[in-house]
């Protein structure tokens, strides 16, 4: 493989300093010791719309509302993995992250399968797994395969840089890092020398008809 390998990871904390940007750069330097390049974007702070169902972005290929969302789509278009990092709220993601999400991924046109995806949690105390579970559901909807590590991608703590006391937090965050960049390695050796699974064409039915 003569390219290097990128990862776009999306901060959804509004704590600039917070344990997600902390359980982040641990992923950041095990990308750096395996010469991934990669870019890690902050929106929780922004001013970010929920989608309107205008379904302008089925003709445009792009959402209506020109705002990070845009940005983050060509960014993940090149990109051969996504983190995407949020702490608990309600036992959700934060909702920021989540308007950015839904606009992304439905808004974008680009083949996002065998992109590999990981989510990333902080909370305080309880939701951690809820909203693990919930983040991955983008990636499996898109052919996705989703990086794991040797426990749930959980890191704890309250006040901003109190992760980075979790040992064993951080840790899963090393292994979660160094498992990704397995698996895009591994997939892009695969598409040299295997080629990409057989395709259909897709099937859409709902429930009423």
């Amino acid at each position: 493989m003569d390219r290097r390998l990128k990862v776009l990871m999306i901060n959804g904390s509004p704590r600039k300093n917070g344990n997600i940007a902390l359980a982040l750069s641990e992923m950041e330097g095990v990308f750096r010791e395996c010469d991934v390049d990669f870019e890690t974007v902050q929106i929780g702070r922004m001013d970010i719309r929920g989608c309107i169902a205008c379904e302008s972005c089925r003709k445009t290929g792009k959402c209506v509302f020109d705002d990070v969302v845009n940005e983050l789509a060509t960014k993940f278009e090149a990109a051969d993995g996504l983190v995407i990092g949020s702490p608990v709220y309600y036992g959700s993601a934060n909702g920021t992250l989540m308007a950015a999400l839904q606009r992304l991924f439905y808004s974008t046109h680009f083949d996002k399968s065998l992109k590999v995806g990981a989510s990333v949690v902080s909370a305080r105390r309880s939701g951690c797994t809820a909203t693990f579970d919930e983040l991955n559901k983008f990636f499996t909807l898109c052919s996705m395969p989703v990086a794991t590590s040797q426990y749930w991608n959980n890191i704890y703590g309250w006040e901003p840089g109190e992760g980075s006391v979790d040992d064993e937090g951080r840790q899963v965050m090393r292994v979660l890092a160094r498992n990704m960049v397995f698996l895009m390695r591994s997939i892009a050796m695969g598409k040299e020398q295997i080629g990409l699974p057989e395709t259909e064409n897709r099937v859409w039915t709902n429930f009423t008809r």
